[in-house]
Protein backbone atom coordinates (compact mmCIF):
# COMPACT_ATOMS: atom_id res chain seq x y z
CA UNK A 1 0.00 0.00 0.00
CA UNK A 2 1.59 3.23 -1.23
CA UNK A 3 1.61 6.42 0.65
CA UNK A 4 -1.20 8.12 -0.01
CA UNK A 5 -3.26 4.78 -0.06
CA UNK A 6 -2.56 4.38 3.69
CA UNK A 7 -3.47 8.61 4.23
CA UNK A 8 -6.99 8.04 2.82
CA UNK A 9 -7.55 4.89 4.82
CA UNK A 10 -6.64 6.51 7.82
CA UNK A 11 -8.75 9.34 7.58
CA UNK A 12 -11.58 8.17 9.63
CA UNK A 13 -9.39 6.78 12.44
CA UNK A 14 -8.14 9.51 12.86
CA UNK A 15 -11.02 11.65 13.31
CA UNK A 16 -11.93 9.14 15.52
CA UNK A 17 -15.54 9.10 13.84
CA UNK A 18 -16.98 5.47 14.30
CA UNK A 19 -18.56 3.22 10.95
CA UNK A 20 -22.07 4.32 12.60
CA UNK A 21 -21.31 7.96 13.38
CA UNK A 22 -20.22 7.97 9.27
CA UNK A 23 -23.23 6.12 8.53
CA UNK A 24 -25.38 8.22 10.25
CA UNK A 25 -23.58 11.69 8.21
CA UNK A 26 -24.41 9.31 5.00
CA UNK A 27 -28.26 8.83 5.97
CA UNK A 28 -28.74 12.05 7.10
CA UNK A 29 -27.49 13.42 3.21
CA UNK A 30 -29.72 10.40 2.17
CA UNK A 31 -32.93 11.61 4.06
CA UNK A 32 -32.64 15.32 2.59
CA UNK A 33 -33.39 13.77 -0.93
CA UNK A 34 -35.68 10.84 -0.34
CA UNK A 35 -38.92 12.12 -1.24
CA UNK A 36 -37.86 13.76 -4.30
CA UNK A 37 -35.44 10.99 -4.86
CA UNK A 38 -38.72 8.50 -5.11
CA UNK A 39 -41.19 11.19 -6.55
CA UNK A 40 -38.54 11.57 -9.89
CA UNK A 41 -36.94 7.73 -10.13
CA UNK A 42 -33.55 9.91 -9.63
CA UNK A 43 -30.21 8.32 -8.29
CA UNK A 44 -29.59 9.38 -4.95
CA UNK A 45 -26.41 11.50 -5.86
CA UNK A 46 -26.18 13.40 -2.15
CA UNK A 47 -26.47 9.77 -0.07
CA UNK A 48 -23.54 8.64 -2.44
CA UNK A 49 -21.47 11.77 -2.61
CA UNK A 50 -21.99 11.55 1.05
CA UNK A 51 -21.00 7.78 1.16
CA UNK A 52 -17.76 9.03 -0.71
CA UNK A 53 -16.48 11.27 1.49
CA UNK A 54 -17.12 9.30 4.75
CA UNK A 55 -15.01 6.84 2.67
CA UNK A 56 -17.76 4.06 3.07
CA UNK A 57 -17.80 2.81 -0.32
CA UNK A 58 -14.69 1.19 0.56
CA UNK A 59 -14.81 0.49 4.06
CA UNK A 60 -14.76 -3.80 3.34
CA UNK A 61 -11.89 -3.58 1.71
CA UNK A 62 -9.06 -5.09 3.96
CA UNK A 63 -6.61 -2.42 5.43
CA UNK A 64 -3.57 -4.23 3.33
CA UNK A 65 -5.12 -2.80 0.15
CA UNK A 66 -6.32 1.00 1.62
CA UNK A 67 -9.72 0.08 2.97
CA UNK A 68 -10.66 -0.45 6.68
CA UNK A 69 -11.52 -4.61 6.76
CA UNK A 70 -15.69 -3.97 7.76
CA UNK A 71 -17.14 -6.63 9.05
CA UNK A 72 -20.31 -8.05 8.10
CA UNK A 73 -21.90 -6.43 11.27
CA UNK A 74 -20.60 -3.07 10.32
CA UNK A 75 -21.62 -3.25 6.69
CA UNK A 76 -25.15 -4.46 7.55
CA UNK A 77 -25.57 -1.89 10.09
CA UNK A 78 -24.50 0.65 8.03
CA UNK A 79 -27.37 -0.82 5.60
CA UNK A 80 -30.13 -0.18 8.43
CA UNK A 81 -29.05 3.03 8.79
CA UNK A 82 -29.43 4.17 5.13
CA UNK A 83 -32.64 2.57 4.75
CA UNK A 84 -34.30 4.32 7.50
CA UNK A 85 -33.46 7.28 5.72
CA UNK A 86 -33.57 6.40 1.99
CA UNK A 87 -34.64 2.87 0.72
CA UNK A 88 -33.51 3.81 -2.83
CA UNK A 89 -29.65 4.40 -1.40
CA UNK A 90 -30.09 2.23 1.12
CA UNK A 91 -30.54 -0.79 -1.40
CA UNK A 92 -27.46 0.79 -3.88
CA UNK A 93 -25.31 0.87 -1.06
CA UNK A 94 -26.68 -3.27 0.04
CA UNK A 95 -25.96 -4.17 -3.51
CA UNK A 96 -22.33 -2.50 -4.10
CA UNK A 97 -21.29 -4.09 -0.87
CA UNK A 98 -21.94 -7.15 -2.02
CA UNK A 99 -19.99 -7.32 -5.01
CA UNK A 100 -17.36 -5.51 -2.60
CA UNK A 101 -17.65 -8.78 -0.50
CA UNK A 102 -17.27 -11.14 -3.37
CA UNK A 103 -13.93 -8.99 -4.07
CA UNK A 104 -12.87 -9.23 -0.83
CA UNK A 105 -13.05 -12.96 -0.36
CA UNK A 106 -12.92 -14.43 -4.13
CA UNK A 107 -9.76 -11.72 -5.58
CA UNK A 108 -7.64 -12.60 -3.05
CA UNK A 109 -4.23 -13.57 -5.04
CA UNK A 110 -5.52 -12.21 -8.19
CA UNK A 111 -3.38 -9.51 -9.19
CA UNK A 112 -5.83 -8.12 -10.89
CA UNK A 113 -8.59 -8.32 -8.48
CA UNK A 114 -6.34 -6.56 -5.89
CA UNK A 115 -5.44 -3.44 -8.37
CA UNK A 116 -9.64 -3.26 -8.00
CA UNK A 117 -9.43 -3.45 -4.76
CA UNK A 118 -6.85 -0.57 -4.15
CA UNK A 119 -8.34 1.08 -6.95
CA UNK A 120 -12.02 1.07 -4.64
CA UNK A 121 -10.42 2.03 -1.48
CA UNK A 122 -8.70 4.87 -3.01
CA UNK A 123 -11.46 6.32 -5.76
CA UNK A 124 -14.50 4.85 -3.77
CA UNK A 125 -15.45 3.40 -7.22
CA UNK A 126 -19.35 2.31 -7.17
CA UNK A 127 -19.97 -1.36 -8.43
CA UNK A 128 -23.12 -2.46 -9.65
CA UNK A 129 -24.37 -5.44 -10.41
CA UNK A 130 -25.70 -7.74 -13.27
CA UNK A 131 -26.98 -11.17 -12.74
CA UNK A 132 -30.59 -10.90 -14.15
CA UNK A 133 -30.41 -11.10 -18.07
CA UNK A 134 -32.92 -12.34 -21.19
CA UNK A 135 -35.83 -14.33 -20.02
CA UNK A 136 -34.11 -16.43 -17.12
CA UNK A 137 -36.76 -14.69 -15.04
CA UNK A 138 -34.31 -14.16 -12.14
CA UNK A 139 -32.48 -17.32 -12.11
CA UNK A 140 -28.89 -16.37 -11.71
CA UNK A 141 -27.65 -19.51 -11.25
CA UNK A 142 -28.37 -19.62 -15.11
CA UNK A 143 -26.56 -17.85 -17.69
CA UNK A 144 -27.42 -17.43 -21.65
CA UNK A 145 -24.69 -14.72 -22.67
CA UNK A 146 -21.32 -16.75 -22.71
CA UNK A 147 -17.92 -15.36 -22.36
CA UNK A 148 -15.68 -15.30 -25.79
CA UNK A 149 -12.08 -16.01 -25.58
CA UNK A 150 -9.36 -14.67 -27.97
CA UNK A 151 -5.90 -15.18 -26.15
CA UNK A 152 -5.64 -13.40 -23.15
CA UNK A 153 -8.53 -10.62 -24.34
CA UNK A 154 -11.94 -12.02 -23.49
CA UNK A 155 -15.45 -10.81 -24.59
CA UNK A 156 -19.11 -10.43 -23.63
CA UNK A 157 -22.53 -8.99 -25.21
CA UNK A 158 -25.25 -9.82 -22.26
CA UNK A 159 -28.80 -8.57 -22.62
CA UNK A 160 -29.22 -7.20 -18.87
CA UNK A 161 -32.98 -6.57 -18.14
CA UNK A 162 -31.82 -5.39 -15.02
CA UNK A 163 -28.53 -3.43 -14.00
CA UNK A 164 -29.25 -1.44 -11.03
CA UNK A 165 -27.88 2.10 -11.10
CA UNK A 166 -25.67 0.78 -13.86
CA UNK A 167 -25.53 3.79 -15.68
CA UNK A 168 -24.42 5.61 -12.46
CA UNK A 169 -21.58 3.14 -11.62
CA UNK A 170 -17.58 2.99 -11.89
CA UNK A 171 -18.14 -0.53 -12.86
CA UNK A 172 -20.09 -3.51 -12.83
CA UNK A 173 -19.55 -7.25 -11.41
CA UNK A 174 -21.47 -9.54 -13.40
CA UNK A 175 -21.75 -13.28 -14.28
CA UNK A 176 -21.53 -15.07 -17.48
CA UNK A 177 -20.93 -19.03 -19.07
CA UNK A 178 -17.36 -19.97 -18.72
CA UNK A 179 -17.50 -20.16 -22.95
CA UNK A 180 -19.70 -20.68 -25.52
CA UNK A 181 -19.97 -24.80 -25.37
CA UNK A 182 -20.76 -24.43 -21.57
CA UNK A 183 -23.54 -25.44 -19.43
CA UNK A 184 -25.96 -22.21 -18.19
CA UNK A 185 -25.09 -23.61 -15.11
CA UNK A 186 -21.38 -23.17 -15.85
CA UNK A 187 -20.41 -19.55 -14.57
CA UNK A 188 -17.88 -17.34 -13.77
CA UNK A 189 -17.86 -14.00 -12.33
CA UNK A 190 -16.17 -11.17 -13.81
CA UNK A 191 -15.22 -7.47 -12.69
CA UNK A 192 -15.06 -4.98 -15.31
CA UNK A 193 -15.16 -0.91 -15.00
CA UNK A 194 -16.29 1.48 -17.00
CA UNK A 195 -13.36 1.62 -19.24
CA UNK A 196 -14.18 -1.71 -20.48
CA UNK A 197 -17.49 -1.59 -21.33
CA UNK A 198 -20.47 0.25 -23.01
CA UNK A 199 -23.87 0.10 -22.35
CA UNK A 200 -27.14 0.38 -24.32
CA UNK A 201 -30.47 1.16 -22.64
CA UNK A 202 -33.37 -1.04 -23.41
CA UNK A 203 -35.74 -1.25 -20.65
CA UNK A 204 -36.68 2.02 -18.80
CA UNK A 205 -37.05 2.01 -14.69
CA UNK A 206 -40.91 3.06 -14.23
CA UNK A 207 -41.99 1.18 -11.17
CA UNK A 208 -44.11 1.16 -7.74
CA UNK A 209 -41.15 1.34 -5.24
CA UNK A 210 -37.26 1.33 -5.36
CA UNK A 211 -37.60 3.95 -8.11
CA UNK A 212 -34.24 5.90 -7.55
CA UNK A 213 -32.12 2.32 -7.97
CA UNK A 214 -32.34 3.24 -11.31
CA UNK A 215 -32.26 -0.63 -12.22
CA UNK A 216 -33.15 -0.10 -15.97
CA UNK A 217 -32.62 -2.54 -18.75
CA UNK A 218 -29.37 -2.55 -21.29
CA UNK A 219 -27.33 -4.23 -23.66
CA UNK A 220 -23.95 -4.67 -21.96
CA UNK A 221 -20.97 -4.78 -24.86
CA UNK A 222 -17.74 -5.35 -22.70
CA UNK A 223 -13.80 -5.85 -24.11
CA UNK A 224 -10.74 -6.54 -21.33
CA UNK A 225 -8.65 -9.10 -19.89
CA UNK A 226 -9.23 -12.83 -19.12
CA UNK A 227 -7.58 -11.85 -15.94
CA UNK A 228 -10.89 -9.65 -14.97
CA UNK A 229 -12.61 -13.37 -14.28
CA UNK A 230 -12.83 -14.17 -10.38
CA UNK A 231 -10.27 -17.34 -9.72
CA UNK A 232 -12.82 -19.05 -8.14
CA UNK A 233 -15.72 -20.98 -9.99
CA UNK A 234 -19.26 -18.45 -9.70
CA UNK A 235 -21.00 -21.11 -7.52
CA UNK A 236 -18.30 -21.18 -4.90
CA UNK A 237 -19.16 -17.88 -5.03
CA UNK A 238 -22.77 -17.82 -5.08
CA UNK A 239 -23.17 -20.23 -1.87
CA UNK A 240 -20.19 -18.51 0.22
CA UNK A 241 -20.97 -14.82 -0.31
CA UNK A 242 -22.94 -13.45 -2.77
CA UNK A 243 -26.15 -15.01 -1.41
CA UNK A 244 -25.43 -14.78 2.12
CA UNK A 245 -24.24 -11.15 2.34
CA UNK A 246 -26.91 -9.95 -0.36
CA UNK A 247 -29.81 -11.73 1.90
CA UNK A 248 -28.14 -9.79 4.65
CA UNK A 249 -27.49 -6.47 3.66
CA UNK A 250 -31.03 -6.50 1.60
CA UNK A 251 -32.56 -7.71 4.61
CA UNK A 252 -31.28 -5.05 6.61
CA UNK A 253 -32.09 -2.27 4.57
CA UNK A 254 -36.03 -3.42 4.64
CA UNK A 255 -35.66 -3.52 8.37
CA UNK A 256 -34.09 0.06 8.01
CA UNK A 257 -37.76 0.84 6.06
CA UNK A 258 -40.17 -0.78 8.03
CA UNK A 259 -38.05 1.44 11.25
CA UNK A 260 -38.62 4.53 9.70
CA UNK A 261 -42.43 3.33 9.34
CA UNK A 262 -42.34 2.60 12.85
CA UNK A 263 -41.19 5.85 13.87
CA UNK A 264 -43.97 7.63 11.83
CA UNK A 265 -46.67 5.49 13.63
CA UNK A 266 -45.34 6.08 16.79
CA UNK A 267 -45.31 9.49 16.30
CA UNK A 268 -49.16 9.52 15.09
CA UNK A 269 -50.16 7.54 18.28
CA UNK A 270 -48.27 9.69 20.79
CA UNK A 271 -49.88 12.59 18.84
CA UNK A 272 -53.14 11.34 18.69
CA UNK A 273 -53.16 10.29 22.64
CA UNK A 274 -51.79 13.67 23.61
CA UNK A 275 -54.78 15.20 21.40
CA UNK A 276 -57.36 13.08 23.35
CA UNK A 277 -56.07 13.44 27.18
CA UNK A 278 -54.22 10.15 27.34
CA UNK A 279 -56.65 8.08 26.02
CA UNK A 280 -55.56 5.83 23.13
CA UNK A 281 -56.50 6.15 19.17
CA UNK A 282 -58.14 3.15 17.42
CA UNK A 283 -54.52 2.07 15.75
CA UNK A 284 -52.86 1.94 18.61
CA UNK A 285 -52.90 -2.55 18.79
CA UNK A 286 -51.46 -1.78 15.30
CA UNK A 287 -48.52 -0.01 16.46
CA UNK A 288 -47.66 -2.53 19.09
CA UNK A 289 -47.74 -5.27 16.59
CA UNK A 290 -45.75 -2.56 14.14
CA UNK A 291 -43.22 -2.61 16.85
CA UNK A 292 -42.94 -6.53 17.83
CA UNK A 293 -43.09 -7.34 14.09
CA UNK A 294 -40.44 -5.17 13.62
CA UNK A 295 -38.13 -6.73 16.87
CA UNK A 296 -38.90 -9.88 15.50
CA UNK A 297 -37.10 -8.82 12.07
CA UNK A 298 -33.94 -7.49 13.79
CA UNK A 299 -33.67 -10.29 15.65
CA UNK A 300 -33.71 -12.99 13.22
CA UNK A 301 -31.35 -10.91 10.89
CA UNK A 302 -29.02 -10.34 13.98
CA UNK A 303 -29.35 -14.56 14.64
CA UNK A 304 -27.80 -14.76 10.81
CA UNK A 305 -25.95 -12.05 10.90
CA UNK A 306 -23.72 -13.92 13.92
CA UNK A 307 -24.13 -17.44 11.87
CA UNK A 308 -22.59 -16.21 9.31
CA UNK A 309 -19.97 -13.69 10.83
CA UNK A 310 -18.85 -17.22 12.71
CA UNK A 311 -19.04 -19.45 9.55
CA UNK A 312 -17.67 -17.27 6.81
CA UNK A 313 -14.03 -18.84 6.59
CA UNK A 314 -15.51 -22.28 7.14
CA UNK A 315 -16.12 -23.79 3.43
CA UNK A 316 -18.22 -26.88 4.87
CA UNK A 317 -20.35 -24.86 7.16
CA UNK A 318 -21.27 -22.44 4.61
CA UNK A 319 -22.09 -25.45 1.64
CA UNK A 320 -23.68 -27.16 4.09
CA UNK A 321 -27.76 -27.88 3.42
CA UNK A 322 -28.42 -26.38 7.16
CA UNK A 323 -26.78 -23.09 6.19
CA UNK A 324 -28.06 -22.63 2.51
CA UNK A 325 -31.73 -23.42 3.53
CA UNK A 326 -31.46 -21.09 6.39
CA UNK A 327 -29.65 -17.97 4.71
CA UNK A 328 -32.51 -18.44 1.98
CA UNK A 329 -35.13 -18.70 4.29
CA UNK A 330 -34.00 -15.43 5.90
CA UNK A 331 -34.65 -13.88 2.74
CA UNK A 332 -37.74 -14.92 2.50
CA UNK A 333 -38.85 -14.45 6.03
CA UNK A 334 -37.23 -11.12 6.26
CA UNK A 335 -39.35 -10.01 3.46
CA UNK A 336 -42.38 -10.78 4.58
CA UNK A 337 -41.88 -9.37 7.65
CA UNK A 338 -40.77 -5.53 6.93
CA UNK A 339 -43.83 -5.69 4.45
CA UNK A 340 -46.00 -6.83 7.49
CA UNK A 341 -44.51 -4.11 10.17
CA UNK A 342 -44.90 -1.55 7.38
CA UNK A 343 -48.40 -2.41 6.83
CA UNK A 344 -49.40 -2.02 10.32
CA UNK A 345 -47.46 1.46 10.71
CA UNK A 346 -49.96 2.33 8.10
CA UNK A 347 -52.79 0.96 9.66
CA UNK A 348 -51.79 2.73 13.09
CA UNK A 349 -51.64 6.01 11.20
CA UNK A 350 -55.17 5.52 9.42
CA UNK A 351 -56.19 7.86 6.59
CA UNK A 352 -52.74 10.25 8.00
CA UNK A 353 -50.56 7.57 7.01
CA UNK A 354 -51.97 6.80 3.69
CA UNK A 355 -51.77 10.30 2.88
CA UNK A 356 -48.77 11.30 0.35
CA UNK A 357 -48.69 14.95 2.39
CA UNK A 358 -48.52 14.36 6.20
CA UNK A 359 -46.06 14.01 8.42
CA UNK A 360 -46.66 10.59 8.88
CA UNK A 361 -47.18 9.42 5.18
CA UNK A 362 -45.99 5.67 5.18
CA UNK A 363 -47.20 5.19 1.68
CA UNK A 364 -43.48 5.64 -0.10
CA UNK A 365 -42.02 3.12 3.08
CA UNK A 366 -44.82 0.83 1.75
CA UNK A 367 -44.29 0.74 -2.06
CA UNK A 368 -40.67 0.56 -1.21
CA UNK A 369 -40.53 -2.93 1.10
CA UNK A 370 -43.12 -4.32 -1.33
CA UNK A 371 -40.37 -5.01 -3.67
CA UNK A 372 -38.83 -7.32 -1.11
CA UNK A 373 -40.62 -10.47 -1.54
CA UNK A 374 -39.90 -10.32 -5.35
CA UNK A 375 -36.76 -9.81 -5.62
CA UNK A 376 -35.51 -12.81 -6.54
CA UNK A 377 -39.24 -14.26 -5.80
CA UNK A 378 -39.93 -15.65 -2.51
CA UNK A 379 -41.99 -18.43 -4.59
CA UNK A 380 -38.98 -19.01 -6.88
CA UNK A 381 -36.29 -19.68 -3.25
CA UNK A 382 -39.40 -21.70 -1.46
CA UNK A 383 -39.89 -24.03 -4.54
CA UNK A 384 -36.03 -24.51 -5.39
CA UNK A 385 -35.56 -25.34 -1.35
CA UNK A 386 -38.60 -28.49 -1.42
CA UNK A 387 -35.83 -30.99 -1.61
CA UNK A 388 -33.15 -29.71 0.95
CA UNK A 389 -35.37 -29.25 3.48
CA UNK A 390 -36.95 -32.19 3.15
CA UNK A 391 -33.19 -33.72 3.41
CA UNK A 392 -32.49 -31.30 6.56
CA UNK A 393 -33.14 -32.64 9.87
CA UNK A 394 -35.56 -31.29 12.32
CA UNK A 395 -34.12 -30.35 15.97
CA UNK A 396 -34.31 -32.30 18.85
CA UNK A 397 -33.94 -29.34 21.19
CA UNK A 398 -34.10 -25.62 21.39
CA UNK A 399 -30.25 -25.16 21.60
CA UNK A 400 -29.87 -27.63 18.18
Amino acid sequence: MNVQEVHFSSLAAESGRSFQQRAAAVAEAAATEAVAVDREARFPRKAIEAARKERLLGVQIPIEFGGEGASILEVADMCYALGRACASAGMIFAMHQTKIACLVRHGAGSAWHERLMRRIAHEQLLMASSTTEGQNGGNIRFSTAAVEREGAEISLVRDATVISYGAEADGIVTIARRADDAAGSDQVLLAITRDDYTLEPTLAWETLGMRGTCSAGFKLNFKGSADQIFPVAYNKIHAQTMTPVAHLCWSSVWAGIAAAAVDRAQLFIRKAARGAGGSMPPGAAHFTSAKMTLNKLRAIIAANLESYATSEHDEHMLSSVDFQSAINLLKVEASELAVSTVMHAMRACGLSGYRNDSDVSVGRHLRDVLSAPIMINNDRILSSMNAATLMSAVPMSLRD
